[in-house]
This record gives C-alpha cells, sequence and structure tokens, in this order.
C-alpha cells in the first residue's frame, strides 16, 4: 500500500491480477472446507489421525467441489442432488477477490467488466478442473468436465459481479443508472422477469416454512432419533440450511402443479403423494403423507398466477404500450422467460443419490418450464393489459391536466407570466408579404454612419466654420472606409473560417455550391386573414 504523500501505484496487469484473486479465494474455501471437515472428525469416532489424513484431505476437496455443484460417481449409482446453499461459500469470496482486482487494476468503462470477470473465471476453472483430477478415488470419482464448467460459471458471475459493484462505488453510479443504459422494454421484461420469478420462490418458501411447521414434532423425534450430539447438530443444521434453496424450489414446482419425485415411482404434487421410505433427514418431515394431498396445501396453486400478475404489471409500469393489443404479449413473453428460468432452477435443485431407489429425485425440468410459461404467462398477459390501460389512462390524464391554463390566484410565485415578444421593426423598404409567403432579402439592421451623421442634430448655438465641415467630412470619410475595410475582413475571414469547416465536414454533410457561396440573408414574411384560417375554405 502507498503511503500519504508518495506517488500512487501503478495499476497491476489485469489478468496476472486475476489469477492471484483465483487461487486467493480457492485457498480460502479450501481451508474453511478443511477445518469443517476436521471438526466433525473430532466429534466422530475415528482411529489414528496418520492413518486418515489423505482420506480427510480428499474428503474435505470433494466437499469443495460439491460446494460448486460439480457431481461425482460412486459404485452404486451417481450424486448429483447437492445443495445449492453451498455455492454461496464459492460465491461470497469470488465477489470479494472480483472487488480486490477492481481496485488494483485498471479498468476504464463498465463494458470491460467481462475482462477482468474472465481473468478470474479462466485459472479458477483451472484450479477446479485440478483438484476433481486429485479428489478422485476408487470408490468416488468427481467429473472433471462438470468441474471446468460450473468453476468457470460460478467465477465468472460472482467475480463479475464484484468487478461491476466496485467500480459502480468508485464512479458514483447507481443500480437504477446501470439499468437505464438498457432498452426500455428489455429492461421491463427483466424486472418483470425478477419479479415474477421472486414471487415464486417468496411463495415456495412459505409453504415450505408451513409444512415444516405442522410436522415439527416429527422432525423432533428424527433428530433424537440420530443423536448427533453438539458439534454433529452444529453440521447437521448446516447440512440442512444448505439444501434449503433445493426445498425452496421443490416447493415452487408443487405449487405450479407437475410436483417432484423422491425416488423411482414416487409423486409429491396437489393431485397426490406417494413416497417410500426416505433417508432419515429432520427437514423430510415436511413432506405429506401418502394420499391426497392436504386441502389447505392447494391454496398454494394460487402462487403461480399472483407471480403472473406482479410480474406482468411491472412488465408494462415502465414502458407502456400505446397500441393496448401489444401488453398481453409482453406480459406471456415475460411469463415465458420465467418458465425458462424456473426449468432451470428445477434441473440445478434435483438430482440423484446413487441407490436405484433415490436415483430420480426431484422435479421434471421440462415440465415445471412448460406449466410456469402457461400459468405465469397468462396471468401476466391479463394483468399487463390492464395495467397498460391503466398507466396511459393516467398519462393522458396528467397531459391533459399539464396542458390546462392555471388561474392567477393558483399560479405559483415562482411562475412569472410569459413576456410578450417585442415587435421587429422593419425597414420602410421592405415589402410586406401578401399571401402565402413573400422571400425579400435582409439587410443589416445597423445603420450606416452618413445616416447616424444625417440624423444627429446640430446645435445652433455653435454653427461650424467652412473649414470645420470641410475636416469633419473627411474624419467621416475616413471612418467610413475604416469602418468597410473592416467589415471586409470579417467577412473574408468568416469565409474562410466556414471553407476551412466544410473542408473538415464528412462529404455526406457538405452543403451545395450554391448555398457554400452565398452570403445573403433572405425572410420569409407570412400573412393570414384570421377569419380565412377559422374557417376552411371549400
Amino acid at each position: 500500500m502507498s503511503t500519504p504523500g508518495s506517488p500512487p501505484e501503478a495499476p497491476r496487469p489485469i489478468y496476472s491480477t486475476g489469477g492471484v484473486a483465483a487461487a486467493t479465494a480457492a485457498g480460502i474455501g479450501l481451508a474453511i472446507i478443511v477445518t469443517l471437515t476436521m471438526i466433525g472428525w473430532v466429534a466422530a469416532p475415528h482411529d489414528t489421525f496418520g492413518e486418515e489424513i489423505v482420506d480427510l484431505l480428499q474428503g474435505a476437496v470433494l466437499a469443495w467441489l460439491v460446494g460448486h455443484h460439480v457431481s461425482f460417481s460412486v459404485p452404486d449409482g451417481e450424486i448429483s442432488l447437492l445443495p445449492l446453499g453451498f455455492v454461496l461459500l464459492p460465491g461470497l469470496l469470488l465477489y470479494r477477490s472480483g472487488r480486490w482486482v477492481a481496485r488494483n487494476c485498471e479498468i476504464a468503462r463498465l463494458r470491460h467488466v467481462h475482462r477482468a470477470a474472465t481473468a478470474i473465471a479462466g485459472p479458477y476453472a483451472a484450479i477446479a478442473g485440478t483438484l476433481a483430477l486429485l479428489a478422485r478415488t476408487d470408490a468416488v470419482e468427481p467429473s472433471m468436465p462438470r468441474a471446468l464448467l460450473m468453476g468457470f460459471v460460478i467465477a465468472f458471475l460472482a467475480g463479475g459481479l464484484g468487478v461491476l459493484r466496485q467500480l459502480m462505488r468508485d464512479k458514483g453510479v447507481v443500480a437504477r443508472d446501470l439499468l437505464g443504459l438498457m432498452p426500455a422494454r428489455s429492461r421491463s421484461l427483466l424486472v418483470g422477469m425478477l419479479a415474477s420469478t421472486g414471487t415464486l420462490l417468496l411463495g415456495g418458501l412459505l409453504l415450505f416454512t408451513i409444512a415444516l411447521a405442522v410436522s415439527l414434532p416429527e422432525a423432533v423425534e428424527t433428530t433424537r432419533l440420530l443423536g448427533p450430539g453438539w458439534v454433529g447438530g452444529v453440521l447437521l443444521i448446516l447440512i440442512q440450511l444448505a439444501y434449503l434453496p433445493n426445498a425452496v424450489v421443490f416447493a415452487v414446482c408443487y405449487a405450479l402443479g407437475p410436483g417432484f419425485a423422491v425416488g423411482e415411482m414416487t409423486v409429491v404434487a396437489p393431485t397426490g403423494v406417494s413416497v417410500g421410505p426416505l433417508p432419515m433427514l429432520p427437514m423430510l418431515a415436511a413432506l405429506p403423507e401418502n394420499g391426497a394431498a392436504p386441502v389447505v396445501s392447494l391454496s398454494a396453486l394460487l402462487v403461480p398466477f399472483v407471480a403472473g400478475a406482479v410480474g406482468g404489471a411491472l412488465t408494462q409500469r415502465s414502458a407502456p404500450d400505446l397500441v393496448s393489443e401489444a401488453a398481453p404479449l409482453w406480459g406471456f413473453v415475460c411469463g415465458v422467460t420465467t418458465g425458462l428460468l424456473c426449468a432451470a432452477l428445477g434441473a440445478l435443485a434435483g438430482g440423484s443419490l446413487g441407490g436405484q431407489r433415490l436415483s430420480d429425485v426431484g422435479p421434471s425440468a421440462w415440465q415445471v418450464g412448460l406449466v410456469a410459461a402457461l400459468e405465469v404467462g397468462l396471468a401476466a398477459a391479463i394483468a399487463a393489459w390492464v395495467a397498460n390501460w391503466w398507466y396511459t389512462r393516467a398519462g393522458l390524464a396528467t397531459a391533459e391536466a399539464g396542458t390546462a391554463e392555471k388561474p392567477a390566484a393558483e399560479r405559483p410565485e415562482t411562475e412569472a407570466p410569459a413576456e410578450p415578444r417585442p415587435a421587429v421593426e422593419l425597414p420602410v423598404d421592405v415589402p410586406v408579404g401578401k399571401g402565402l409567403a413573400t422571400v425579400t432579402p435582409l439587410r443589416p439592421r445597423e445603420d450606416p454612419p452618413e445616416e447616424a451623421a444625417r440624423d444627429t442634430p446640430v446645435p445652433e448655438e455653435a454653427a461650424p466654420s467652412v473649414e470645420e465641415e470641410r475636416e469633419s467630412r473627411e474624419r467621416e470619410r475616413r471612418e467610413r472606409d475604416e469602418a468597410k475595410a473592416a467589415r471586409k475582413a470579417a467577412k473574408a475571414a468568416e469565409r474562410e473560417r466556414r471553407r476551412r469547416e466544410r473542408a473538415e465536414r464528412p462529404r455526406w454533410w457538405r452543403r451545395g455550391p450554391a448555398e457554400e457561396d452565398s452570403e445573403d440573408l433572405y425572410g420569409i414574411t407570412y400573412e393570414a386573414d384570421p377569419e380565412e384560417v377559422e374557417t376552411p375554405r371549400n
């Protein structure tokens, strides 16, 4: 760091700095995972430390990869049902690294954020792929292509967001100004999609919380049967919190209608519930019992329509359509984009737990996306049409109120009445147009020296002699000659300046020859009878 009074440090190269930031984020994340793994190892029965140190480190690396949503293969199948909450740890570390890169490198514009994000994501993906190779054993084999892909995606998004946030803070740019750079329709669709998806997730969280609260005694009994102890209990809570986003997405799929599965030949949906034996995890007590779905839970079917109404209204709020028929179309587009996002969330939240009985856990991504697009899109189309009618009606009322003349008593003190424009006095010899228009040459408004001298009254008591009159005429003639020469020089300088400007302009902006050589000014005088204006002619 530079001390006060010393010259500022030169900006660092962006790609080498990005590599250092990626290595730092990966190292800190791995150290945290190793620490938690050591705590769990100490709390559980174990052999001597020297015999399990290799397995312990490999388990920590595997947990680090799980935090990046990297699936791995086991002898019985594949483990791909991974907690989405673990992505928060590397995301925060990469966000912090992105801000550090923005502070130490020179990034001129906000549109160059992708360069810094790529400088972080490339080395981070290489680190993830290397750790996937080191964590391979006979029993566990992480997916190296998925490690490369997810490492790059998470680092690019989180690191790029950190860089963007730091640049916005340094340059004094707020999020509203950043959204203002987008086209109005794209910005409105983005806001509508995020609002609809956020409403769905909020409804899913509420549904899961209520279900878990109703089944809280069963969850407590499951925890008592596990008997994890204090340290194991804390780790058990952390694991369940990591799986909380998955549970919220599952609840959203339940509210949409398709539901989700908890194994082969199982379903949890509003049409009915059919599940088999489940792992002993306290949060699974929120699942309803086999049979018909609880009647109270059917109220969750209203969530997608509420989400569509919110998204459709916000879609038209910032960009109302003058053509009312276009508003439902944009509302339905908002629903389609929301459906695509829900399908992606469903694909990330579900997966397999290895065994044949739990090889299929989670929702069907294409079913969730299709139903969400239809339900949210229909509600968003109706809400967008109503909102567009309301916004345009309010805008027209505001415009009419603004054009109405204010009474003198209601006029603010700061608003002064408009002053009438002074009438333009034309010389006597300038003809006034009769009819549509008359083009007449305009001459300078300044009076010639001889006219000014002629209009100047001469005092009667001081009559000049013949010699004085001759000297006065000579002096006036010299002044006229000098003024004429000065005007010619000024006109020549102005012509030269205009010629240089025309030469510097692009070819398509040049004027024609008639305009270039023309130095005269012309005026157009319009004249019409008020009766002719008010009464149309036949």
